[in-house]
């Protein structure tokens, strides 16, 4: 049996001023397999239209026309999340250099720091993190689409991070606590689904989740081997 209660929980922070929203899916896909992304942010000065003010499963936060406000804006937040110690791995978007300081910072307290970033990422920033994959730049060139075009969706993966939560001791955790769990965090309806029920969507998925006979104590839990990014 799977155990999950040591998932690692990963923070996604994107430069929007230097990463286009075209990169989306890779990110995302970069992050998944480290762990549970927590935290999904990108940073932007808003002061010219920003494609990633409307593409899903990342939070968007506006700086402001500041010298330099998304960047500043990103790094304090970053520091501030890493010394509240709930996070793990951070992956970090951007092709900019001046982000050197930051991954050395986290590193230097003990966590994971995944760059990403266009062929143009000068080599400071490169190897100041753990590790650096660049980014595909046909990328450029594809739409983004509130539909990945893995095996499973934003939604799985807020799912996935639900039971990573709440199991214990690779029990998973209950499929009757979901529902509101879901509802109070992500405002989850699962009604306004088609499979209307939490059983009939998690069954449908048996590569992804691992489910109990019907009963008040059912359990769910979720393969780690479904959640792989092809």
């Amino acid at each position: 049996m799977e155990r999950h209660e040591n998932a690692k929980r990963v923070a996604v922070m994107v430069d929007g001023d230097n990463i286009g929203a075209a990169y989306a899916d890779q990110i995302r896909k970069a992050a998944t397999p480290l762990g549970c992304c927590n935290v999904m942010r990108v940073y932007h000065a808003g002061t010219q239209p920003c494609d990633w003010l409307s593409t899903a499963g990342y939070r968007s936060f506006v700086a402001g026309a500041g010298k330099n406000a998304a960047d500043i804006l990103l790094c304090i937040d970053a520091i501030e999340i890493a010394m509240q110690g709930q996070i793990d791995t951070f992956v970090i978007a951007t092709s900019d250099g001046d982000f050197s300081h930051l991954a050395h910072r986290l590193r230097e307290r003990g966590l994971h720091v995944l760059g990403l970033g266009e062929e143009k990422a000068p080599p400071s920033f490169r190897l100041a993190c753990s590790n650096f994959l660049t980014l595909k730049s046909k990328a450029i060139a594809e739409p983004v689409t509130a539909e990945p075009t893995g095996e499973f969706s934003d939604f799985d993966q807020k799912i996935r991070c639900m039971i990573a939560n709440h199991s214990k001791n690779g029990k998973g955790m209950r499929i009757v606590e979901l529902a509101p769990k879901m509802s109070v965090l992500h405002g989850t309806r699962i009604g306004a689904l088609p499979e209307k029920t939490w059983r009939s969507y998690l069954s449908k998925r048996p590569t992804l989740y691992d489910i109990d006979p019907r009963g008040p104590d059912a359990m769910v839990r979720y393969k780690t081997t479904g959640f792989i990014a092809h």
